[in-house]
């Protein structure tokens, strides 16, 4: 559905994205993540055909942005970031002057308008002024615009940027089911997102893409992990043991009340068998382990090891 091939932006002496490539199947979620400044929002941009490439092509659906945008653009849509709406238009009008500027023919057009919002779960407030909403229900009217004329490409910049954790779970329950029939491009810096949506993720780092492929993939090439222990035991001795068990490159001990501490331990590699041996030698020393659980997953530490050059 989306080819990317030797994308190249420069801004005077930067180069935001350099020579990247990567593609987007037909029916599958991907996540475009990189820290803040990495050049995703550059390479939507590009796609969506708002900002043009110094080098390299975009196609959609086999169509070139650049040699026919026309055609390309009516096969996206498009959520950036900040989504810009008209405060004092009510939601169905908004949308329906979003349609007439997308060229969504005037017999098509109220059909069009009522399948977004519907898809979109704005449909309730439809009647109601976009200054009124809360910041949940404005990024479903961003998002009821990007479906707007029905396209099979969606491109979204940070959906749930800014969002509570509540209306977080609402927007990744609406992108998991427009997932069902459409091909979604998901750009975020915020890991969970990724793993909570998408089956594929492309990681760019300083305007270059470092890892690409299944998450599953992906991670299983940095086999290293940070786990939290709840333990009872004299903490001197809980430091020993860890310190001294193979692979791990980390400890962190905190004591709590009583003989209560908690531990931060991190692996370099081979973490699985390595975490059964350590809480294994915990319990043969004597100390109890009342929780263990993961400081971090492995996407995480993909993204930690992959940008940690990164420029602030």
């Amino acid at each position: 559905m989306l080819r990317i091939e030797g994308l190249t932006k420069r801004y005077q002496n930067r180069t935001a994205i350099d020579h990247i490539s990567f593609h987007v199947p037909t029916g599958s979620v991907v996540g475009f993540l990189g820290p803040n400044g990495a050049g995703k929002t550059t390479t939507l941009r590009i796609i969506a055909g708002a900002l043009g490439p110094d080098a390299g092509s975009v196609t959609i659906d086999s169509v070139s942005i650049t040699e026919h945008p026309l055609v390309a653009k009516a096969k996206i849509g498009f959520m950036p970031e900040h989504v810009p709406l008209y405060p004092e238009m009510r939601v169905v009008e908004f949308l329906r002057f979003r349609a007439e500027l997308k060229k969504v023919t005037a017999k098509d057009r109220n059909n069009a308008v009522l399948r977004a919002m519907s898809e979109a779960q704005v449909d309730d407030v439809q009647n109601v002024r976009i200054e009124t909403l809360s910041k949940g229900y404005r990024q479903r009217v961003g998002l009821a615009d990007a479906l707007v004329g029905d396209p099979p490409l969606l491109l979204l910049d940070e959906p749930t940027a800014s969002l509570d954790p509540n209306q977080i779970r609402e927007v990744r329950s609406l992108i998991r089911k427009l997932a069902k029939n459409r091909t979604i491009l998901l750009s975020t810096h915020v890991l969970t997102e990724v793993e909570a949506v998408c089956d594929r993720a492309v990681l760019i780092s300083r305007g270059k893409i470092v890892a690409d492929g299944p998450i599953a993939e992906v991670t299983s090439r940095y086999e290293a992990g940070s786990f939290r222990l709840r333990v009872r035991g004299e903490s001197l001795r809980v430091q020993e043991i860890l310190s001294n068990a193979p692979r791990v490159t980390q400890v962190q001990v905190s004591p709590q009340a009583g003989d209560i501490c908690t531990v931060c331990v991190t692996f370099s590699s081979d973490f699985d068998r390595e975490l059964e041996h350590l809480v294994a030698a915990l319990v043969a020393d004597g100390i109890g382990i009342s929780e263990v659980r993961p400081e971090q997953s492995r996407l995480e530490h993909v993204f930690s090891e992959l940008t940690r050059e990164e420029a602030p």
